[in-house]
């Protein structure tokens, strides 16, 4: 049997003009103004509650409050994927420093198997939160301490009760 060559099926997006996206800009205005504000207020709190030792964290943390305004319908943006996705990448980044990193090379093998037991964690629990392998990936790098894992689990708590006031005023706007 000869064997047929496949070709290869790419999924058909709609194509987003300049006229396409000052349309959608036009009928969605408020809501692209409003959401990124309550983004920029809710930055604004976690950043209080946190110190700037926590950079790393903190930036996996604004990739949360991204999801959560721009995207408040998706999986990720639930508050159960929200905090116990960053959890499980605390967990994960903590345990994985407990193994001693010599060389370079060991570390980088350490860090990778924190960010990919991080994501098997998150899919078999149904936690699925992308910001979270960030999440593991800095206390790996950065060390677990106490005043990084309270910054977490403050962070990820405080992100789930802005979500839940701003929900009924968000919509999907990507």
């Amino acid at each position: 049997m000869p064997s047929a060559k496949r070709k290869l099926v790419r999924p058909k997006f709609p194509k987003r003009t300049l006229n396409n996206m000052i349309d959608e800009f036009k009928m969605n205005w408020k809501h692209f103004i409003y959401q990124s504000l309550a983004a920029t207020i809710a930055t604004m709190i976690i950043l209080i509650a946190l110190s700037m030792e926590h950079a790393v964290v903190v930036a996996s943390i604004a990739a949360s409050i991204f999801i959560v305004f721009t995207m408040p319908n998706a999986v990720s943006a639930r508050k159960r994927a929200i905090i116990g996705g960053h959890w499980i990448g605390l967990f994960f980044g903590a345990v994985w420093t407990l193994i001693p990193q010599p060389y370079h090379f060991i570390s980088i093998i350490v860090f990778s198997f924190a960010v990919g037991s991080t994501m098997f964690s998150m899919v078999v629990f149904d936690m699925e939160h992308p910001p979270a392998a960030g999440t593991a990936l800095g206390v790996a790098i950065t060390g677990f301490s106490w005043n990084v894992g309270i910054a977490i689990i403050t962070s990820t708590i405080l992100l789930a009760i802005i979500r839940t006031v701003f929900r009924p005023y968000l919509k999907d706007l990507v």
